[in-house]
């Protein structure tokens, strides 16, 4: 039933008053209670108390007991006098002492004495000491019984005093406005702190009615997992706070596990590396590159009130192929027209061979031509017989003559047919090669040399070059992402190539490793088990 329906506010904020209201009232209700039932029995037991305690005095006096055997129930008798003098000393209501037949000899009024008590004095005569609130013939009273004995020890009566019950009615009465003085307090604190917490939910909440913000909840969690952005929300020591689906497919979690992330540290989760640093705030900046598994992300990183942040995820990584791809494809597009100005020069030589009437030197000439690319291919082709390797390398070497950087084949290369995932394999001998090309660019004798062999199941892939090498301070660096010696280009980041073959080389459980090469210059390593069929 809604708020409405029942009368009550639609703003969060008054619901909430109110109820913390209703809930102080009845807690100080029900505190006065619980603290008046046991007072109600506490004074009662104390008037039974006074009383029986009175009751001891009396007959602890030897005269009263000598009275009663020496004298006759009368209003002038020495009881009376002893009784009425206890009485009144004692502000009880009344002390009546009875003999062993349950006569009075005693009585506040002096009519009734020498009649029978109303109440049973059978417990006292019987020696035994007795405390209880009873009725009589003076109304409600708490009473207190004791046997008189004489000097012998022997018994020879009964005193009964009385505490009238309207002087206990009136201590519980006399009580009440104190408590509830007491009460009344607590209840005006806690209004007070209700009150200011109200105020404090209501800048939180902004004024939003619970069913407002219960529909604010839903489309937050229908929009962040139907979003084809990551959201990561962490607190300000760091933990998750929520992981959306995008979000946990980029990072390479589970739909399961993300659905259990709540509350754990953001280091615990992904490890140590630049990705964890970039989200957690210890790396900052817009629009930050990083390499999480196989996969290239963006990340931006926005702080929150409490000290916490919201950071965003999009993948990059068919972005960051495709800008390799283009590279690729634009020093392709230089070496076609570089070669194409080679062929007209060629076709210009061979045309003035053939006008010359030079036949024999004009076929030489062309056999020569062609037999150099021929080489080449039927070279990379008889050593690599995975077709998409293949196209690769002879690729790579076209574009590699034309930037005279020589790229050969290592004699001992040898990779069959057999490749599980050639993409992968593209990907990092693709980067290889381009840093490597880079790096001998330049240099005194430039050259790259490429081995790729079978191990077994095992892929090993190394690319040598002649340039500058890697210092061995800087070799496990140089697989970070974002370490680049080199200025970025427009359309990517530099500084993911490297980081992106380590990524992929330990997700199928290898390593990829820089060193130096025998004849100077780097050498990079990669080994992919479980690489080959």
């Amino acid at each position: 039933m809604s708020a409405r329906r029942l009368g009550l506010p639609r703003r969060a904020v008054s619901q909430i008053l109110l109820t913390q209201l209703a809930i102080a009232g009845g807690v100080v209700v029900l505190a006065t209670g619980l603290f008046l039932a046991p007072l109600s029995a506490q004074l009662d037991d104390q008037a039974m108390r006074r009383a029986l305690a009175i009751a001891q005095s009396a007959a602890a006096d030897p005269s009263l007991s000598a009275g009663l055997l020496a004298s006759k129930a009368s209003a002038d008798s020495p009881v009376q006098s002893s009784a009425e003098r206890i009485r009144r000393a004692t502000g009880a209501e009344y002390v009546v002492v009875l003999d062993l037949d349950g006569i009075r000899r005693s009585h506040p009024s002096p009519d009734r004495i020498g009649s029978p008590v109303s109440t049973d004095p059978g417990d006292a005569l019987a020696g035994r000491e007795v405390m209880e609130i009873d009725e009589g013939t003076l109304g409600r009273s708490a009473r207190g019984k004791v046997p008189l004995l004489a000097a012998d020890g022997e018994i020879v009566g009964a005193v009964s005093v009385g505490i009238a019950y309207d002087s206990v009615r009136d201590r519980l009465i006399g009580a009440i406005p104190g408590l509830l003085a007491y009460a009344g307090g607590a209840l005006a604190a806690g209004a007070l702190a209700a009150y200011l917490l109200s105020r404090r939910i209501h800048r939180q909440t902004r004024d939003l009615a619970f069913s407002d913000i219960a529909g604010l909840l839903a489309e937050r969690e229908a929009m962040l997992h139907s979003i084809r952005e990551g959201v990561i929300a962490l607190d300000r020591e760091s933990r998750i706070r929520l992981v959306n689906d995008e979000a946990a497919r980029l990072l390479g979690l589970t739909p399961e596990s993300a659905a259990s992330l709540a509350g754990r540290p953001l280091d615990d989760v992904l490890g140590t590396g630049r990705t964890a640093d970039v989200l957690s705030g210890r790396v900052t900046g817009r629009d930050l590159v990083t390499v999480q598994g196989p996969r290239v992300l963006v990340a931006n990183r926005m702080p929150t009130e409490d000290g916490g942040a919201v950071a965003t995820l999009r993948d990059r990584t068919e972005l960051e192929h495709l800008g390799r791809e283009l590279d690729s494809t634009r020093g392709l597009i230089d070496a076609l027209r570089a070669q194409d100005h080679e062929h007209a020069n060629r076709l210009h030589t061979l045309l003035g061979l053939l006008e010359l009437g030079l036949h024999e030197e004009a076929a030489e000439f062309v056999t020569e031509v062609v037999g150099v690319h021929r080489t080449t291919a039927e070279q990379v082709t008889e050593k690599i017989h995975d077709p998409l390797l293949a196209a690769l390398l002879v690729g790579k070497a076209t574009v590699a003559a034309e930037r005279g950087v020589p790229l050969r084949l290592a004699g001992t290369s040898f990779l069959p047919d057999r490749v599980v995932d050639p993409g992968d394999l593209v990907t990092i001998l693709g980067n290889l090669v381009d840093n490597a090309l880079d790096a001998a660019s330049g240099s005194a004798a430039p050259r790259v040399e490429v081995e790729l062999n079978a191990e077994g199941r095992t892929a090993v892939l190394r690319v040598r070059d002649s340039g500058p090498g890697v210092p061995a301070a800087s070799r496990e660096e140089i697989f970070t992402e974002g370490w680049s010696t080199k200025q970025p280009k427009a359309h990517r980041e530099r500084g993911l190539g490297l980081a992106l073959v380590r990524r992929l080389a330990e997700r199928q459980g290898g390593s990829a490793r820089a060193g130096e090469a025998a004849d100077g210059g780097a050498e990079f390593s990669v080994v992919l088990p479980e690489a080959l069929r």
